[in-house]
C-alpha cells in the first residue's frame, strides 16, 4: 500500500496517528494521561532497537539542538536528584519524583527525538489531527446541550487512575464545568482544566492550517477554533492572534514585501502611538479583568515562589511541588507557570535546563531551514514559550506532544 496521510507505512507513523485521531477513545475510558508517556517511550525504545539492534541498523544522525534536548531533560532527572538529597526527602518520595520525571520532562525529549530520528512525515500529523477535528465537530453539540440540559458535569472518573498516580482531573470524563461567580458554561473537552484544552485548541489549529485536502483542513480548522473559543481562555485566544503572524514574518523576514509591511506599520504606529498605548494599556485591564480572582491567585503564586525560591532554595529548589496558604486557595506555589514553578521546585538549574534548548531550538529555526519546516517548528516553540507562562509545561507534555514531535521534525530538515 503505497504511503500517504491517510495510510502511513511507517509502524511510528501509525502509532502516532493511530494516537492521536483516537483522542476521544482514550479520553472517555481515562487513558490519555497512560497513552502520552506509554507511546514517547514506545518510540524511544524503536529508535533505539533501529540504532543498535535491527541487523540493518544505523545509529540516527539527531541534530545538535535534538541531542541538546536530551541533555537538558537527562539534567532534570539529576537536578532533581540533587533536590531531593539536599531537601531530605527521602528514598520513596525521590523514586515517585522519578517516575513523576518519565512522565513529564522526559516526554518533551523523546517526542523532541523520535520527530527527528524516525522519519516521521508531518503530513500525517496533520492529517490525523484534522481527522480527530471531524470527531470533535460530531460531538460537539453533546457538549453544548449537556448544561442546558442539566446533565452532570463529570460523568465519572476512570478507575485508570490507580495506573497513573496523578489527580483526578487527569481521569476525569467531564462535559463542562461552570465558572465560579457566573455560573456560565465553560468546556475543557480532553484536558483536564480549560485553559490546557485552549493550548491544545492552539497546536491542533497550527497543524490543520498546514493540511493540503481543503476538506480536511476545513474540518480541523473548525473543530480547533471551537476549543479554543469554547475553553474561554484568555491565553489562547492572544495566542491565535500572535503565534501564527509572527512565525510567518519570520520565515518571510528577507522578502521585499514583509519590510515594506513593517516599515508602514512603524510609521503608522509612529503616527498612532499614544492611541495605540491607550489601546494596549485597556486590553491588558481588560484581560486581567476577566477573571480577576484567577488573576489575583497566579500573581501571588509567583510572588511566594520566587521569595520561597530566593531565600530557600536557591540553585536546585525544593524539591517537591507545596500547596500555598489559604490566600492563593491552597493551590500548588509556582503552578500556572513553568518558570515559577522550575524556581521554586528546581531551582535555578532547572530553569537553566528548560531555558537553554527552548532558546537553542529558537535560534536554529530562525536562521536555518526550509521555509515550511521553519513555519511549523517556529509556531510550536512559540507555543511552548508562551504557554510557558501561564501554564506548567510538563504536566501537560501527555496532550500537546504533536508539537514536540513537529519541533524535532523541523530540527531535522533545518540541519540538512
Amino acid at each position: 500500500m503505497a504511503q500517504t496521510a491517510d495510510n502511513p507505512a511507517l509502524l511510528p507513523e501509525r502509532l502516532i496517528a493511530g494516537a492521536i485521531s483516537g483522542t476521544w477513545i482514550l479520553w472517555f475510558v481515562g487513558g490519555l494521561y497512560i497513552a502520552g508517556p506509554a507511546l514517547g517511550w514506545i518510540l524511544a525504545l524503536i529508535l533505539l532497537w533501529r540504532a543498535y539492534i535491527a541487523p540493518a541498523g544505523r545509529h540516527p544522525d539527531l541534530p545538535f539542538a535534538v541531542v541538546f534536548w536530551g541533555l537538558a531533560m537527562v539534567a532534570m532527572l539529576f537536578i532533581l536528584w540533587a533536590g531531593h538529597a539536599v531537601n531530605n526527602l527521602g528514598t520513596g518520595q525521590t523514586i515517585k519524583s522519578s517516575i513523576g520525571w518519565a512522565k513529564g520532562w522526559a516526554l518533551m525529549a523523546l517526542f523532541v527525538i523520535a520527530g527527528a530520528g524516525l522519519n516521521i512525515r508531518p503530513e500525517s500529523i496533520y492529517r490525523a489531527v484534522c481527522r480527530l477535528g471531524r470527531i470533535t465537530l460530531l460531538l460537539l453539540p453533546l457538549f453544548l446541550i449537556a448544561p442546558l440540559f442539566g446533565l452532570p458535569q463529570t460523568l465519572f472518573v476512570s478507575p485508570l487512575k490507580i495506573l497513573g498516580g496523578a489527580g483526578d482531573e487527569y481521569f476525569s470524563v467531564v462535559l463542562y464545568t461552570l465558572e465560579p461567580g457566573t455560573n456560565a458554561a465553560r468546556w475543557q473537552f480532553f484536558a483536564p482544566w480549560s485553559p490546557a484544552a485552549g493550548m491544545v485548541g492552539i497546536v491542533h489549529f497550527l497543524c490543520a492550517v498546514e493540511e493540503k485536502n481543503w476538506r480536511w483542513k476545513a474540518s480541523g480548522i473548525s473543530a480547533a477554533l471551537a476549543i479554543i473559543l469554547l475553553s474561554q481562555s484568555r491565553l489562547a485566544l492572544v495566542a491565535l492572534i500572535i503565534i501564527g503572524p509572527a512565525s510567518w514574518a519570520i520565515v518571510n523576514f528577507r522578502r521585499p514585501f514583509v519590510w515594506a509591511s513593517t516599515a508602514i506599520m512603524v510609521l503608522l504606529s509612529g503616527w498612532m502611538g499614544p492611541f495605540l498605548l491607550n489601546v494596549i494599556a485597556q486590553a491588558q485591564s481588560d484581560f486581567a479583568g476577566a477573571r480577576a480572582d484567577s488573576s489575583r491567585v497566579r500573581a501571588t503564586l509567583g510572588r511566594i515562589a520566587i521569595e520561597r525560591w530566593e531565600n530557600e532554595a536557591y540553585w536546585f529548589g525544593h524539591g517537591i511541588v507545596e500547596n500555598g496558604p489559604h490566600l492563593v486557595e491552597y493551590m500548588p506555589i509556582g503552578s500556572h507557570h513553568s518558570w515559577y514553578g522550575l524556581l521554586f521546585v528546581k531551582g535555578l538549574t532547572g530553569f537553566i535546563a528548560l531555558f537553554l534548548p527552548l532558546i537553542v531550538s529558537l535560534c536554529v529555526l530562525v536562521s536555518h531551514g526550509n521555509p515550511a519546516a521553519r513555519r511549523i517548528g517556529l509556531s510550536m516553540v512559540f507555543v511552548l514559550i508562551f504557554y510557558s507562562f501561564g501554564e506548567n509545561l510538563e504536566v501537560l507534555a501527555y496532550l500537546y506532544w504533536p508539537a514536540l514531535v513537529l519541533i524535532g521534525i523541523a530540527l531535522r530538515k533545518a540541519a540538512k
